[in-house]
């Protein structure tokens, strides 16, 4: 069951428009010390400024940048610290590529910021619960991706507990939908993702996977990130970091099956090229029935 066309949206990001009539990939640029994946390749400003061009040459439609890690354990970090990451690269890719930038963040004063210098989408793990997020958000006019997180990054994976995980993350999400409309932000401008792997054993992630079209009731568009996270790890035998691509694309397609329409990744050119092959059986199908 796949999400049905009348939930396919345009959103407005910034100056730039984001179709979502296909998947379309978001690559990660983490400019943070600490992260799981890749901590410390993209610091510094150059770095960071060539990775985004190869993403967004190997297809990549939005560019998520996040300069506070949220791996499991990880330290929470000043205000102050996470803009001095994160406003020179997001000046830097809104002036140099023609891009949407996306900013992993829960700072309100992170977001007013970003926005100003550029950013086109918020996307906030947090699904802005802290004081002064809602509004900074609104006050913004960009999009935002809310994300189910159980817990806080420090002590997200101390068993991790639900009566039903895909009854409680729905729940969860609508309350959310619920506030943010409240606080002027229109439904029209939200995206909902999951969050695998916060607050969620294997077990929790690979049952969210597999009731993952019981989102589509949320009516708006899904987000999925999978991208080398350790429930992959786990599932593979303990396969380390750079050796989870392949189940990673197959969980990523999954997803797609079951509704997602922008996905989260390290790995732009795999993913654009498995999307490639899903979106041709689509369309072939489509033509078939049109016939």
């Amino acid at each position: 069951m796949r999400l049905q066309s009348e939930y396919y949206v345009s959103l407005t990001c910034g100056h730039r428009q984001l179709e979502l009539t296909q998947p379309v990939v978001m690559g990660i640029l983490n400019v943070t010390p600490d992260s799981f994946s890749d901590g410390g390749r993209y610091t510094r400003l150059d770095a960071a400024l060539r990775h985004a061009e190869q993403m967004l040459a190997e297809g990549a439609v939005i560019i998520d940048v996040g300069a506070e890690s949220t791996r499991p354990g990880a330290r929470e970090i000043g205000v102050a610290e996470e803009m001095d990451r994160l406003l020179p690269i997001v000046e830097a890719i809104a002036q140099r590529l023609d891009v949407i930038i996306s900013i992993d963040t829960s700072s309100p004063e992170a977001m007013t910021a970003a926005a100003a210098a550029g950013a086109g989408l918020i996307n906030d793990v947090r699904a802005l619960r802290r004081p002064g997020a809602l509004a900074a958000a609104a006050a913004s006019g960009l999009p935002v991706c809310l994300m189910h997180m159980q817990g806080e990054p420090t002590d997200m994976q101390r068993a991790p507990r639900y009566g039903q995980v895909i009854d409680d993350v729905c729940g969860f999400l609508s309350e959310r939908i619920q506030a943010c409309e409240a606080a002027g932000i229109a439904r029209s401008r939200l995206i909902c993702d999951p969050g695998f792997g916060f607050g969620k054993s294997l077990q929790h992630n690979l049952q969210l996977l597999h009731h993952f079209d019981a989102l589509r009731q949320l009516e708006l568009p899904l987000l999925v990130g999978v991208s080398r996270k350790s429930m992959l790890g786990q599932v593979l035998d303990g396969a380390p970091v750079n050796e989870r691509q392949s189940a990673g694309l197959a969980a990523m397609l999954l997803a797609v099956e079951r509704g997602a329409r922008i996905v989260r990744s390290h790995d732009v050119r795999p993913t654009v090229d498995a999307l490639a092959l899903w979106i041709a059986q689509e369309q072939s199908a489509q033509e078939r029935q049109a016939q």
